[in-house]
């Protein structure tokens, strides 16, 4: 069968992307499907979940039999992957399974810090289902160590928000009406009944996120919550840059997960201003890039391959992620 020369995979807590890339930077392939976290599902479902997906884009490559090597290298960067004995596991599972010659595997945000720029070093958060830093890695195992901030908590807080509205020991918001909408129901009661009776998953308040951000902007109690995940990503990043004696240098700050991907406006403005305080010279922007393509060019790095072919890359990785999101979003 042909090769490919980077099988990437951005695997998440809430979906999993993977391509297939030629040393030229050409796409191959790219599929998505559900979340993949080691933390979540286990070294065998983790890979279970990217041995279909895998599947899948052979086909979609037209590379011939799924069986044996299939690229040169392996960049596989995965949400739940904190520790090095969780990075070994997974590279080992890979590795037996003999997918590519060489198998990289870290944690997701190296993907968004990749993605983001092409300096080499700085300093990234990503916030999806959770939130990560990297610069400095921290462990992102929850509330056991101290996280808050992902897409998960951003929809908890909404829904107990909108629970103490409809009963009182809350102000009132707008959420009250807005979060049990979002679920075809009409009151914080429904839908408390509903996520404890398990007819509605509660994993499925990650949903909530870009709702709380829509109605921050006329909400005060949804504004209180994203005011919360600012300083959140602040904390973060302004550990990162001062353990790396980086406060007073001109440092990127990489904002990627499907919280902060896009991120603009007031959110961006409180992050912005408050990291300026701890870190003058730091400069705060969304990544231009998709994680995918941040665990591509991590294989291309390997490869040493030449400036045009990432370029490539992010041209024709970058449309086909526009296409899959789309996709996504009318499905």
């Amino acid at each position: 069968m042909s090769h490919a020369a980077v099988l990437a995979v951005d695997g998440g807590n809430s979906k999993t992307d993977l391509a297939l890339v030629n040393a030229d930077g050409s796409v191959l392939a790219l599929v998505r499907g559900p979340l993949s976290s080691p933390h979540h599902l286990g070294v065998d479902g983790c890979l279970a979940v990217m041995e279909g997906l895998l599947a899948e884009a052979v086909r979609e490559a037209r590379l011939g039999d799924h069986a044996g090597r299939i690229a040169q290298v392996a960049t596989l960067l995965m949400a739940g992957v904190d520790f090095p004995a969780e990075e070994d596991a997974v590279r080992i599972a890979v590795e037996q399974r003999g997918w590519a010659r060489s198998v990289h595997v870290g944690n997701d945000t190296f993907a968004v810090l990749r993605a983001g720029t092409e300096r080499g070093w700085g300093v990234a958060i990503t916030c999806g289902a959770g939130i990560n830093c990297v610069g400095v890695a921290f462990p992102a195992l929850g509330a056991i160590t101290g996280d808050w901030g992902g897409g998960y908590d951003l929809g908890l807080a909404a829904v107990s928000a909108a629970a103490r509205s409809e009963d009182g020991r809350g102000p009132r918001t707008s959420l009250e009406r807005a979060v049990p909408a979002h679920f075809g129901l009409t009151t914080p009661s429904e839908l408390a009944e509903g996520i404890h009776t398990g007819r509605i998953g509660q994993r499925r308040v990650i949903e909530l996120a870009p709702l709380v951000l829509a109605e921050a902007a006329d909400d005060a109690v949804a504004a209180e919550i994203i005011q919360h995940l600012a300083s959140e990503v602040v904390a973060l990043a302004r550990v990162a840059l001062a353990r790396l004696e980086l406060t007073q240098e001109p440092v990127e700050v990489l904002l990627g997960g499907g919280v902060l991907q896009d991120v603009d406006g007031d959110l961006l403005a409180l992050i912005d201003s408050g990291l300026r305080e701890a870190a003058p010279n730091v400069t705060v922007r969304p990544t231009a890039s998709a994680a995918i393509v941040g665990a591509a060019l991590l294989g291309l790095d390997e490869l040493e391959a030449v400036p045009d072919a990432q370029t490539r890359l992010r041209r024709e990785l970058g449309a086909a992620f526009s296409r899959l999101e789309g996709v996504a979003a009318i499905g």
